[in-house]
């Protein structure tokens, strides 16, 4: 309900009630999300009304895109980006300062009857800074409080001790009760505020040696769940720690391909910087909590710094005996274990006090896969009739790149900006770059789209040699003679274009080794289990190309599937991803980002709705969309032909065309569909191709998110039509017809 009367108050209700179960991962992401809006929200004193309330701090963009990376598979997750997150939190903070305005009585009271799980009782802050006068003593503690806004809108923060003297007398003690319950609350679970609490050094300044300063440092989040507010030096929100780095492919060995060995090197460093073995050893030898090197204070704690090396210097080993494949290694930047250990996964101390990067050589071919804008643009064939707009370009380019390195790619544009094209262009190119490779790559396509392939290789690439293996494309009997000698009927031929049907009808498709194996509709294989699906992943192939309209990596598994046959053992075995996905739910933060950061390289998504990719209105594209009849169709359909031929042997004249527009008409019906022209009302969607096609369209477009406006030349087809959407989009449609009251069609068009 809150949903429905705007993003902002959905996103408020959600982080503000209490659940009793786990949330589902979507709702727990977006909880999540509100919450850490919720959590600046009420580090703002109290306003009282008429006072305009501070604003709320927004989040770093690294911030935003940590959070971004973490996001679950949801419905409409390829429009997440770091710049949506920011604009919602935009909205929600819109949203609240609406209410509080309304609500007239001020934050606090807003939070304790709007969400009282929320309302933080008192502003007690408390302040460390570094005090460089004092090497003894070289920080500085003072606990303030805020009792309003200054005339100026900014926290006014004074010390702690004026409030006994403001706060003085009985009628002022529920106040000062108010104010100082959250150090009460922190006393009862942290040693050293108990300790400021009982001798009354909370009220005073104090000078703190390192390892009294960290122990407010380590327990700020403690603090602040107790309802303190906390300002720390800057540095340590960035937690200066001396790490393991762990390098992985630093240089090339030999030829690459998706099997092999990667190079792997641990050391020691301090940010940026190499430590030494002698630096090392200084940092070993401080004490646990907060150390001075190189001219920063830095985070000490030996035992975890001590198992992070031996960790990886134990990774390294097996690497060294065993090898580090491209695989593991892609696993390990993304910051997976190797072998996907669902122990490991969950256990993330070793990354933080440990990172791993890409070296030179590995480092630039992930740049490439990750932003194909900076690879180089390839020489467009003379043969390509026609030009790729810019974005198109980028995606051959990228499709190349990935695929002359053995490596499988998702090219998962939206409908209507052109991957076709952008693949038959590709086609084109590695047909003239390697001439000595006499092997044709393979187009598998649905049945209802051999035709639209046929007409865009025609009309863009002719001089592609062409072979269908369809019974709609070629005789039984020539498709006999193929699969007796496949090797000999396809020498000359550089693209072979299939149906998924015909992988279980042809075996001698699974025994051929192609150049590209290249899916159409991939969202075909989303269902492992089915023969359709195990078929296509018998397929032998240099590379593989997948091509989908369909968001598919918002389902788990359908990304598994698709990923099983374009990276074979990137996300290992069924068994293996299921243990891997409960592990990453597990986790306290970031829970999906080692997956997303895994698959991310091998898609290549651009929207419409992206202006970088089309910021000028293209011209109006008209596919057409070529359907087969269905039996029951092409039954009633010839039948009608005959009874024509045999009613005009005895016409002639004006009766003659009368009776040849009346079947006309009754043809256009049998296309739409027989219920129809028969009238029976069953509108069954099997007896129908181009019904059929009509829902494989809409299921793209309902999966994204967005519109359809369909046109019919029958009124009487209207209401079969808006049934069978209404299920695909689950939610009804608006019919407008000429039946449709004068009054009634404004507010349909305005809706």
């Amino acid at each position: 309900d809150a949903f429905t009367s705007s993003l902002g108050e959905g996103l408020f209700t959600l982080a503000a009630s209490k659940s009793n179960s786990p949330l589902p991962p979507a709702f727990a992401y977006w909880h999540d999300f509100s919450a850490l809006y919720l959590t600046e929200l009420c580090r703002n004193p109290d306003s009282a009304q008429g006072e305009t309330l501070d604003a709320v701090e927004l989040p770093q963009l690294s911030e935003l895109n940590e959070y971004f990376l973490s996001a679950p598979p949801m419905r409409g997750g390829e429009y997440l980006s770091p710049g949506t997150l920011l604009d919602i939190w935009l909205e929600l903070d819109r949203w609240v300062r609406q209410d509080i305005a309304s609500f007239k009585k001020g934050l606090n009271a807003w939070l304790e009857k709007k969400a009282p799980i929320w309302h933080q009782v008192g502003r007690v802050c408390f302040h460390l800074a570094e005090n460089k006068r004092d090497p003894d003593l070289p920080f500085a503690f003072l606990a303030t409080y805020a009792p309003k806004l200054s005339s100026k809108g900014k926290i006014q923060y004074q010390p702690l001790g004026k409030a006994l003297n403001e706060y003085a007398g009985e009628r002022n003690k529920k106040a000062l009760v108010k104010l100082l319950s959250p150090i009460q609350r922190a006393a009862e679970n942290v040693d050293f505020v108990k300790d400021l609490v009982d001798t009354g050094d909370i009220f005073h300044p104090l000078a703190w040696s390192p390892p009294e300063a960290y122990q407010l440092l380590k327990n700020a989040t403690h603090l602040e769940e107790a309802g303190l507010l906390i300002r720390l030096p800057d540095w340590w929100k960035k937690r200066p720690r001396a790490k393991v780095s762990v390098t992985i492919g630093e240089k090339k060995k030999g030829l690459f391909d998706v099997d092999s060995m990667l190079d792997f090197k641990v050391g020691l460093a301090l940010g940026d910087e190499t430590l030494t073995k002698k630096e090392w050893q200084a940092i070993m030898d401080s004490t646990d909590g907060l150390a001075y090197i190189k001219g920063q204070w830095i985070e000490v704690d030996q035992e975890k710094l001590q198992q992070a090396l031996d960790h990886w210097q134990e990774v390294q080993a097996n690497a060294e005996e065993e090898g580090l494949s491209f695989i593991e290694g892609m696993r390990l930047l993304a910051g997976a274990p190797a072998d996907l250990s669902a122990q490991e996964t969950t256990d993330t101390e070793h990354n933080d006090w440990a990172f791993i990067n890409a070296g030179d050589w590995l480092s630039d071919t992930l740049s490439g896969m990750r932003d194909p804008s900076g690879l180089a643009t390839l020489k467009e064939s003379k043969n390509f009739h026609g030009t790729l707009r810019p974005y198109q370009q980028t995606g051959r380019d990228w499709l190349h790149f990935l695929t002359s390195l053995g490596l499988g790619a998702c090219l998962a544009d939206d409908m209507g900006l052109g991957k076709t094209v952008q693949v038959v262009s590709l086609l084109l190119t590695l047909k003239e770059k390697s001439k000595a490779t006499k092997k044709p790559s393979l187009l598998v396509l649905p049945a209802s789209l051999l035709a639209n392939w046929k007409a865009e290789i025609a009309k863009f690439a002719p001089s592609l040699r062409c072979q269908f293996i369809h019974s709609s494309e070629i005789s039984k009997s020539e498709l006999v003679n193929i699969g007796r000698h496949p090797e000999i009927a396809l020498k000359n031929t550089d693209v072979v274009l299939t149906t998924y049907g015909m992988l279980l009808r042809q075996k001698w498709i699974l025994d051929l080794d192609w150049q590209l194996v290249i899916l159409d509709e991939a969202q075909a294989i989303k269902n492992p289990g089915s023969r359709q699906t195990k078929a296509v992943k018998q397929l032998k192939a240099q590379s593989r190309i997948a091509l989908t309209g369909t968001p598919i990596e918002n389902r788990l598994s359908d990304l598994w599937s698709l990923f099983d046959f374009l990276s074979p053992g990137l996300l290992g075995s069924v068994a293996k991803f299921k243990q891997f996905v409960k592990a990453l739910e597990k986790r306290e933060h970031e829970q999906y980002a080692p997956l997303k950061k895994l698959i991310t390289p091998y898609i290549l998504r651009r929207l419409k709705t992206d202006k970088s990719i089309i910021s000028d209105l293209p011209d109006k594209t008209e596919v057409k969309a070529y359907c087969g009849l269905a039996k029951n169709q092409a039954a009633l359909y010839a039948s009608s032909v005959k009874e024509l031929e045999k009613s005009l042997e005895d016409l002639d004249g004006i009766q003659r065309r009368g009776l040849v527009l009346a079947f006309l008409m009754r043809f256009k019906q049998i296309c739409n569909h027989p219920s129809q022209f028969l009238g029976d009302g069953q509108y069954k969607l099997a007896d129908s191709g181009k019904l059929a096609r009509l829902k494989e369209i809409c299921e793209e477009i309902a999966s994204r998110q967005e519109k359809v406006l369909v046109f019919t030349q029958f009124r009487s087809m209207t209401d079969p039509l808006a049934t069978i959407l209404a299920e695909i989009f689950g939610r009804k449609g608006l019919v407008l017809h000429g039946g449709t009251p004068v009054k009634k069609r404004r507010g349909f068009v305005e809706e």
